[in-house]
């Protein structure tokens, strides 16, 4: 039955409430398409095809006998490989966890197993979700099911969720879990051609997701459509007592709550994005986006986001300072990898752990955040960077004093070829320079897909929404998601 791979959430869900399908025959079907894929593509670290079969067998049981189903049932789902999930590996893409598996279960993926979908397996990630390609993983790199037009070179499926974003656009899940910290959630969903959404950082709890940088990092779905990451979020998110910057709000009916209707809404269009050599087809989508938004009712509005130029060196150091500290943890004594030389003391195993189990980025951040966190420098960079955070803050703040959201593109170029970029990390972190403000200030932040460019890859449009208005974000992505008909597939190859 490969047609129900072509489902997403809300189709699935409603398809085995009716009868018209089993969750087990869903998941049967989303298992083969991994196991084909699988090869070629890099997708996962780690199938659980048990996982989703057991959990759709339980869906399957609870429908016969009459009791209620959740809000995810019969969904199989791929998890991004930094949540921990009980009795499955969980690495982060590092050799410094594997082999680890957790004897518990992260808030956000016993949500999503409560709200009665199944697990296809721990999907692929830069390692420690530092990178915007998928080439820093210790299992190898992910390849983008898409390709430019008249030639097979592999693509890049962004990153750091690029397993995530791979998964969804090969249509081998209806949905995976992402995390943004940068814009690891948006800019592979454009890359791909999908929707995902960044919600309010403490919308979703991080309890059991391995950290990055701690004051940025949030959990957020990625899907085909901009409705099913409504659903989905609703399932993933809430307060958590684990947590200590979780929002003690309630969730919203954000799926119930979806409009494409704009009228009365002002969108905002920061003049500092539209940079010199900004490029055409991105340029292009972006006033196809204005004139989406204007003809479903909402005002264009010119705003000033001053200190945009600054967000993405003071996100360079803010996050790597954060992860300096977060990543002291993995030091071959309590779990993961332990490498001991023969006569080595204590110093020795931890360098030598260290040395191994990271890869080359990890230690380029970790020695990044270690300098600007050590006592000659802390005042002059860390110190500086949260200041310039707080100025980012303010300038979404002022805007939002006039607009109800804000349009951007999401990345400054469509997807590029796997290793076109890997030898120049500052053309990298390039890729971060629309998504990065948001993340600065934790807003909501959504991708969704606009249209191609003239090589035949995704271009994907960013809205920006003001704290705890994932709402009017989802509604405005609905807006293009109408307008844009991005309907594109790349023909299967794989």
């Amino acid at each position: 039955m490969s047609e129900l791979t072509d489902l997403g959430i809300a189709a699935i869900r409603d398809g085995v409430a009716t009868g018209t399908f089993t969750a087990t025959e869903v998941a049967g079907a989303f298992n083969a398409a991994v196991a084909e894929a699988q090869p070629a593509l890099n997708a996962f670290i780690v199938t659980t095809p048990d996982h989703a079969l057991a959990a759709a067998a339980r869906v399957d049981a609870d429908r016969a006998a009459g009791k209620p189903l959740g809000t995810m049932a019969g969904v199989p789902i791929g998890m991004k490989d930094l949540f921990a999930t009980k009795g499955v590996q969980t690495t982060a893409a590092s050799h410094i966890l594997e082999g680890f598996v957790p004897q518990y279960e992260s808030t956000v993926s016993q949500k999503l197993w409560d709200a009665g979908a199944g697990m296809l397996g721990k999907l692929n990630l830069d390692q420690f979700a530092m990178g915007s390609s998928n080439e820093t993983s210790a299992f190898g790199n992910v390849v983008s099911p898409w390709r430019r037009e008249g030639d097979t070179a592999a693509i890049a499926p962004g990153g750091s969720s690029g397993g995530s974003s791979a998964a969804v656009a090969a249509r081998l899940a209806p949905a995976a879990t992402g995390t943004d910290t940068g814009g690891s959630i948006r800019q592979p969903a454009a890359f791909t051609g999908i929707s995902g959404i960044k919600p309010t950082y403490g919308r979703c709890s991080r309890w059991g997701i391995v950290a990055f940088a701690s004051s940025l990092d949030q959990a957020g779905p990625m899907a085909r459509d901009v409705r099913d990451c409504a659903i989905m979020l609703e399932a993933m998110a809430g307060f958590d007592p684990k947590d200590s910057t979780s929002l003690d709000l309630p969730v919203p009916a954000w799926d119930a709550g979806l409009s494409p209707d704009l009228r009365g809404k002002k969108v905002g269009i920061p003049r500092e994005y539209r940079v010199d050599g900004l490029d055409a087809d991105v340029a292009k989508s972006w006033d196809d986006g204005i004139a989406w938004l204007k003809d479903a009712g909402a005002e264009i509005v010119d705003i000033n986001l001053a200190h945009t130029k600054y967000a993405l060196p003071a996100y360079y150091i803010i996050a790597p300072a954060e992860a300096s500290s977060n990543l002291a943890r993995y030091d071959g004594v309590r779990y993961g990898l332990r490498d001991l030389p023969d006569g080595a003391g204590l110093q020795d195993m931890y360098a030598a752990t260290r040395a191994a189990g990271f890869g080359a980025e990890v230690k380029r951040r970790i020695l990044i955040g270690t300098y600007v966190l050590s006592a000659g420098f802390y005042d002059a960079y860390y110190t500086q960077a949260q200041k310039v955070r707080t100025l980012i803050a303010r300038d979404f703040k002022d805007a939002f004093q006039t607009v109800d959201v804000i349009l951007a593109p999401t990345t400054p170029t469509a997807a590029f070829g796997l290793g076109e970029m890997v030898s120049d990390p500052l053309a990298m972190y390039l890729n971060d320079v629309f998504a990065v403000p948001a993340s600065l200030a934790g807003l909501p932040a959504m991708s969704v897909p606009a249209g191609l460019n003239a090589q035949g890859l995704p271009l994907g449009l960013q809205i920006i929404g003001r704290p705890f208005d994932e709402q009017g974000v989802l509604n405005a992505g609905l807006a293009i998601e109408h307008r844009a008909n991005f309907i594109a597939r790349q023909e299967k190859w794989w």
